[in-house]
């Protein structure tokens, strides 16, 4: 019974599952490059496994489901994908707590300004964007 009461107590997610970090490196260079890259996979000049690495599968799936509607507007205009010209405006960045920073960044296109918020949080040692909102 000692030994069954030991094991109850392991928590596998403690060793295995995804570690939270806060000593993390500046991250704007980040922040920057994804809001770059998200707004070139929107238009179709990038592919969305690209920054896969970069963030949650929550967040994978969420721009997946907005890459094929942008896709399927494309294809009914008949416009084809083009790397969009794009000038960072502004980043505000906020640190709620440690190991956790919220950005709002303000990108100005030929036709348009766009805002991307995003949400890093450190897990397992790196950062990665738990949400990313084009609006």
């Amino acid at each position: 019974m000692a030994n069954a009461q030991r094991h109850e107590r392991f928590d596998v997610d403690d060793y295995f599952g995804v570690q939270r970090t806060a000593d993390l490196p500046d991250p704007e260079p980040l922040i920057t490059n994804l809001t770059r890259c998200v707004i070139e996979i929107l238009a179709g000049a990038r592919e969305l496994e690209q920054i896969a690495r970069w963030i949650t599968d929550d967040v994978y799936t969420k721009l997946a489901r907005r890459v094929s509607f942008a896709a399927r507007s494309r294809a009914l205009k008949r416009a084809p994908a083009q790397r969009p010209r794009l000038t960072i405006l502004s980043i505000r960045t906020f640190e709620p707590d440690a190991g956790i920073v919220e950005a709002t960044v303000v990108v100005q296109m030929p036709q348009r300004v766009r805002a991307v918020a995003l949400r890093l949080e450190g897990l397992d040692s790196r950062w990665r964007a738990t949400s990313i909102s084009v609006l």
